[in-house]
């Protein structure tokens, strides 16, 4: 059984506008016995009528059904639907967005050489490269999230092969200038990899802005119910898809085909979802820029935000994740009077789906290229899809205990 054609990809429909495609991509009912949803297929193994079949489909494993670590039905359709939400011909869906960063690296790297990490990266990928590929002969340093041109240059070595990104920083909200980073990286002979979680692919189109690989922790704005782990990894080049592809294969990194599902399922109400969350999120940050307790609002659609320009330029619009720095150094036990009162945000260690969250961090304890510039921790807040007002009055409520 070869990748399906699916209806989506019929005469005209590549004219459609992206909220359209993304309720038609990665599903073809003819296929599917009318079926509107593509099924989950569960597979290990999958069978073969000849040994020129089997030895046929061996050969086009990438664009086939071969083998259940390769991908049922229910992996391509979900692939295909988040390569044409990032504007990408290729796809490789992963377990996890920690994957999606595991393999993108594992599979461009090679002992000797060096990468370039933004210092607002997720500091589980700055763990990675000072655990695994250092272990492996691999170099990281970093570069500060608003470096110049000039400055990024100066970074650069003959042996850098990869300039990793992410815009927005996941807890200190700079927007780097992407297009200026990966014209850099591709005169040095480096690939520009990007997390591009924070937009869910649909506020930010990384390929018209130089990138080369584009990964997400679909667990997030694209999964959007906080019930699944996924990731995804987005490229154009057939060449680096196929070894991205050879690479996740050879790790184990089997995607459920469930999870898949919820994946495709989430991407059908992305746009509507990520309305809802950017409105939310920009009346809490205007309120809270208000607010005598704060000192400043880290969202990138406000001008108090570094990068602001860049993201005024370059996207198209916001999420529901920011941060706030609270005025006057607040102690633990402040913090723990604010925090623990909450009613409707609840504290976890991620975001993107329908429930508003906040968790204290500390960048001071993460930079290694410029001092973070508060005394103060960072408040990083996601605004879920209940009623703004009711999020206003808790948030409103907690700063008031700080007062007691």
């Amino acid at each position: 059984m070869t990748r399906s054609t699916s209806s989506n990809a019929k005469s005209g429909h590549h004219k459609l506008h992206a909220d359209t495609r993304l309720s038609l991509k990665g599903r073809d009912p003819e296929a599917n016995f009318g079926i509107v949803n593509t099924p989950v297929y569960h597979a290990s193994t999958v069978t073969f009528p000849t040994v020129a079949a089997l030895h046929d489909a061996e050969k086009h494993r990438f664009d086939r059904v071969y083998y259940g670590r390769y991908g049922t039905p229910t992996t391509f359709a979900f692939e295909e639907a988040v390569a044409d939400l990032e504007g990408a011909a290729h796809c490789v869906a992963v377990p996890s967005g920690m994957a999606a960063i595991a393999v993108s690296l594992a599979a461009t790297l090679h002992a000797g050489e060096h990468v370039l990490v933004t210092d607002s990266a997720y500091f589980p990928t700055i763990k990675y490269c000072e655990g695994f590929l250092k272990k492996f002969g691999v170099e990281t340093s970093y570069f500060p999230p608003m470096a110049s041109a000039n400055e990024i240059r100066a970074l650069m070595r003959p042996n850098t092969k990869i300039v990793f990104t992410e815009a927005p920083g996941s807890i200190t909200f700079e927007v780097q200038d992407i297009a200026m980073i990966a014209e850099i990286a591709h005169a040095g002979g480096a690939k520009v990899v990007m997390d591009n979680t924070w937009s869910g692919g649909y506020h930010f189109k990384p390929f018209e802005h130089g990138v080369d690989i584009s990964l997400q922790a679909a667990t997030k704005y694209i999964v959007g119910h906080s019930d699944a782990m996924l990731g995804a990894i987005s490229v154009n080049d057939r060449n680096l898809y196929e070894h991205l592809k050879i690479t996740q294969v050879g790790l184990g990194y089997s995607t459920a085909p469930d999870d898949c599902y919820l994946g495709l399922r989430g991407l059908r109400t992305l746009a509507m979802r990520l309305s809802r969350h950017e409105q939310t999120g920009l009346k809490l940050a205007h309120w809270l820029a208000a607010r005598p307790e704060v000192e400043t609002v880290l969202h990138p659609a406000m001008e108090s935000c570094p990068g602001h320009a860049n993201w005024k330029r370059d996207f198209t619009g916001s999420s529901g994740l920011f941060g706030i720095v609270l005025k006057d150094g607040p102690s633990d036990a402040d913090l723990a009077r604010l925090l623990d009162g909450m009613e409707l945000f609840s504290m976890g260690y991620s975001w993107g789906g329908f429930e508003s969250l906040i968790i204290p961090s500390d960048p001071r304890t993460m930079r290694t290229t410029v001092t973070w510039p508060y005394k103060q921790p960072v408040l990083r807040i996601h605004a879920g899809l209940e009623d703004s007002d009711d999020l206003i009055r808790d948030l409103d409520a907690g700063l008031q205990r700080l007062h007691a």
